[in-house]
């Protein structure tokens, strides 16, 4: 019989006791987070690869946080080949199978508010002695705009040094990459040199590749691994200020974020708590960020201060013009707000309300702000009373913004008082930077551009909120809907606002909604949005009302299996075991900060001594001397090009082929001209060339500070010398194809003398001696090196190196590109991919393009190359040049003559 655990959150203080596992019990041998986002949407994948190194079974724990604006979508546990999938229900169908398993004592899996931004994943599952798991999760989230940028921001905290350790993330925007940077604690000391990062127009790539040696040294790192984020930031281009539209199979996507508009004045009203519960640290923080606030007021703006307990107490008891005068005095009142009393939340809201009322401006933009943090103690106390006052009081006129200060707070009050309102509600964390919190939120509003914004989208249905009360200077709008029998010529979308010179219509001119095929990200994004605002209205709502938007948020989560506060996802494992049931937290009051975020809890690393074992073809490798690696060298991509000429080569060396990289060749390579004249040792290939005579690949060098990498070409084919690293014995060598545009066939790692390890796009082989054993599992796992299998890619760590080995496809052929992620830092290193970025300068364009390089003028001509270092390699232009000019050496310094 199934026995079910569900996972809940609590309101309370979350304090997660556990007890870590000897470090030889579990090995995460392999923990990867994907993150893919195109037009703002992020779709993330983590999956982490475990191994039971007892000879008992023993239960390993899964534990990871995410955002918390993200839904999660999909959870899979792969044990023994078996797949077991999270289905996500109804949070009351589970309810009674919850309920069971707490009164039989069973352990509960659960996703949990646990800081700022973050929720916590957890689960765990029973493994047999000496087998593996794989966990893999998928959330999604939109990203939100605020400052004039978007953040991705990743999190890790594996409790343990991990071998196979990499973050990759992929962002494709049709309007156009402005700018790119990666920050976070991830990214700081030692960790820099983990990350590579490359950029075009439209898109970019981040690559986080941290050795072992270098998961210790960040500034939250050490013996256990790392713990901290990575966070990708980044904007897009706006030349146009009607936005981008992208629709796919009847749904449609816009985002609106005019830019180079003047700003509108604002009347400002401050309503501050100075109760008892503010003593200390809070109400100094308020003094200090109200202080930075009031200096950054513009003098065409109005304001407004009140503070309040069980009285109210005004600076001013109306708006004055924010005067260099006016500012002293308001900030001379800051500084001797003090803090005693009860909290009369419901007359200090209403007389900020009033004060806004009383002094109405054309042409400018109205905002009531509150910052308190407990409940209403003193006036009017039912928060079901106050809601409706000051709704009343409003009246829809401007929005209001309520910033809960701790813990002690209401939240759900504060946050339903401002959607009832076109506001929103923020909590600030009571933490040593909590006024730089404050002065960040102010930050977000202190701009306003447009008010009453309305899109229309006529030939649309099913849209999500369409009327905003202002548009903020660097923030968004995001709109989303269907098309009406999907019929693109009758959809029409157009915007109409109010700017500071007066009323704006922006609209599509130029017709550039842009149809993409089959894409349901569109779709999600569209299920998404719709959700999270179903949410918000349910929130607002009572009665039956309450009843319906809830209904349609349930059904919509349901049928694009989101993880919301609706909905569970029954985690389903193996027979005799728990079945975890997902909730997702909500922002409550007491969801407090715990120690730490966090973290997957199954530490220590693979033993050395790993015996063949037939059942899996695991081979034993010894290991290999640790490298010192530097990372520029990763934004190195190779790429071939195109056109075909005929070359016999030996395909079956034989057995007794030395492992040796310095081996001479058997024989020579035999020309032919005819199939019927090819020897039985040798195989017909095609080779990629630029013209027809002689075959040719081409290669990318990336330029370091400049707009345009280098590329030339290599004749084949050819066994190139790929990074040699003769004081730690170790060569990797790769065979480019003989056929056009197919890259690598293969790849070889040489360890010392006797071993040799192949790569090809079907899988690995190991010869040790003179044996070749084939592996038909797609994982390699010993002391000192770790192959990962992916669909799509190779990963391979060997001490400290790291090399992706990525599989394309071309005209249903699989080839190989190797891409050097970290590159030892010893001089003594060579081969194509130990050259460095180049460094150039443009010296001459007419009539010719002159390059000058290490003092040295070069010729060259503008080109393109496919760039197959990227997953999904786009095609780049280039400054062509010669081999010998581009190596700074001569060709036949970069070829072995046996793999």
């Amino acid at each position: 019989m199934e026995r079910v655990v569900q996972i809940t959150f609590f309101g309370l203080l979350l304090v997660l006791v556990t007890t870590l596992p000897n470090k030889d019990d579990w090995d995460i041998y392999s923990f990867h987070i994907n993150s893919t986002v195109t037009s703002r949407y992020a779709t993330t994948v983590i999956t982490s690869r475990v191994a039971n190194r007892m000879d008992q079974s023993k239960e390993i724990e899964f534990q990871v946080c995410i955002p918390k604006n993200a839904f999660i979508s999909k959870f899979r546990m792969f044990i023994d080949g078996q797949a077991y999938d999270g289905v996500v229900k109804a949070k009351e169908q589970a309810q009674q199978q919850y309920s069971e398993a707490v009164s039989r004592g069973q352990s509960a899996g659960l996703v949990s508010s646990v800081g700022r931004t973050l929720e916590e994943f957890k689960t765990s599952v029973t493994v047999a002695a000496h087998k593996k798991v794989t966990f893999e999760l998928t959330y999604e989230e939109l990203l939100k705009r605020r400052l004039g940028k978007y953040e991705l921001q990743i999190h890790a905290r594996p409790m343990q040094l991990v071998r196979d350790f990499k973050v990759d993330v992929y962002i494709h925007e049709k309007a156009g990459i402005n700018f790119m940077e990666v920050t976070g604690g991830l990214s700081t000391k030692a960790l820099v040199n983990a990350i590579t990062k490359t950029k075009t127009d439209k898109q970019a790539w981040v690559y986080f590749y941290p050795t072992e040696d270098q998961q210790r040294t960040c500034d939250s790192c050490g013996e256990q691994g790392m713990d901290g984020d990575l966070v990708i930031v980044y904007d897009v281009n706006r030349d146009i200020a009607f936005g981008d539209i992208r629709n796919s199979d009847g749904y449609f996507v816009h985002h609106f974020a005019p830019s180079n508009l003047p700003r509108i004045p604002k009347n400002v009203v401050f309503v501050i708590d100075q109760s008892g519960s503010m003593l200390g640290r809070k109400i100094q923080q308020t003094r200090t960020a109200l202080i930075y606030i009031l200096n950054d007021l513009a003098e065409d703006d109005y304001f407004g201060l009140i503070t309040f307990n069980s009285a109210l107490f005004y600076w001013k008891r109306e708006l004055v013009q924010a005067t260099k005068g006016n500012v002293d005095s308001a900030k001379n009142f800051a500084r001797n707000i003090n803090a005693r009393g009860g909290t009369d939340i419901n007359e200090a809201v209403l007389k900020g309300a009033s004060m806004l009322n009383a002094h109405p401006r054309e042409g400018s933009a109205s905002i009531l702000i509150l910052l308190t943090d407990g409940d209403p103690t003193s006036g009017v106390t039912d928060i079901v009373t106050i809601q409706s006052n000051v709704r009343r009081a409003i009246a829809d006129k401007f929005p209001l913004y309520c910033l809960g200060f701790g813990f002690d707070v209401n939240f759900e009050f504060l946050e339903k008082m401002s959607l009832q309102n076109n506001g929103a509600a923020r909590r600030i964390y009571a933490d040593s930077d909590s006024d730089l919190q404050l002065k960040g939120f102010y930050e977000e509003v202190a701009i306003p551009l447009l008010t009453n914004v309305t899109m229309t989208y006529t030939g649309g249905t099913n849209l999500t909120k369409t009327h905003f009360r202002q548009y903020y200077n660097g923030s968004e709008i995001v709109v989303a809907g269907q098309i009406t029998d999907n019929n693109i010529e009758t959809f029409n979308p157009e915007v109409v606002a109010i700017s500071g010179t007066g009323k704006m219509r922006f609209f599509d001119k130029n017709n550039t909604i842009e149809s993409i095929g089959t894409d349901s990200r569109i779709q999600r994004v569209w299920a998404y949005l719709t959700v999270k605002q179903l949410l918000e209205k349910e929130l607002q709502l009572s009665g039956q009302e309450k009843d319906k938007m809830k209904q349609e948020a349930l059904e919509l989560s349901l049928k694009y299996s989101f993880v919301t506060p609706l909905t569970s996802m029954v985690v389903t494992k193996p027979e005799g075991e728990n079945t975890d049931v997902l909730h997702k937290p909500k922002e409550e009051a007491g969801s407090a900060v715990r120690g730490g975020a966090g973290h997957l809890h199954h530490p220590s690393r693979v033993s050395v001594d790993m015996p063949y074992n037939p059942a899996v073809q695991m081979p034993y490798l010894p290991g290999l001397p640790p490298l010192l690696l530097r990372p520029r060298v990763a934004q190195f991509p190779l790429a071939p090009c195109r056109s075909t000429a005929t070359v016999a080569v030996p395909v079956n060396p034989g057995p007794d082929r030395s492992v040796s990289s310095h081996r001479t060749p058997a024989a020579h390579t035999p020309l032919i001209e005819s199939a019927m004249d090819l020897p039985a040792d040798y195989s017909l290939l095609l080779l990629p060339t630029i013209s027809t005579v002689p075959p040719s690949h081409r290669f990318l060098l990336k330029s370091e500070n400049q707009s345009l990498p280098l590329c030339f070409d290599v004749p084949g084919p050819t066994r190139l010398k790929l990074l040699h690293y003769p004081n730690r014995e170790l060569s990797v060598n790769g065979f480019l194809n003989s056929k056009a545009n197919r890259g690598f066939k293969k790849i070889a790692i040489h360890l010392k003398d006797d071993q040799y390890i192949e790569i090809k796009p079907r899988g690995i082989s190991v010869q040790r001696g003179q044996g070749v054993r084939h592996k038909t599992a797609q994982d390699l796992v010993a002391a000192d090196i770790t192959v990962i299998g992916r669909d799509k890619e190779f990963d391979v760590a060997v001490g400290d190196a790291r090399m992706v080995i990525l599989i394309h496809q071309n005209g249903g052929e699989e080839f190989l590109w190797p891409v050097l992620r970290q590159l030892p830092m010893d001089n003594n290193v060579e081969g194509i991919l130990a050259l460095k970025p180049a460094v150039y300068e443009e010296v001459q364009q007419t009539p010719s393009t002159k390059l000058k390089i290490k003092d040295q003028e070069i010729d060259v001509t503008r080109s393109s190359a496919v760039d197959y270092s990227i997953p999904f390699p786009p095609t780049l232009d280039c400054w062509f040049m010669s081999t010998e000019s581009a190596l700074q050496g001569q060709l036949e310094d970069f070829t072995v003559a046996k793999l």
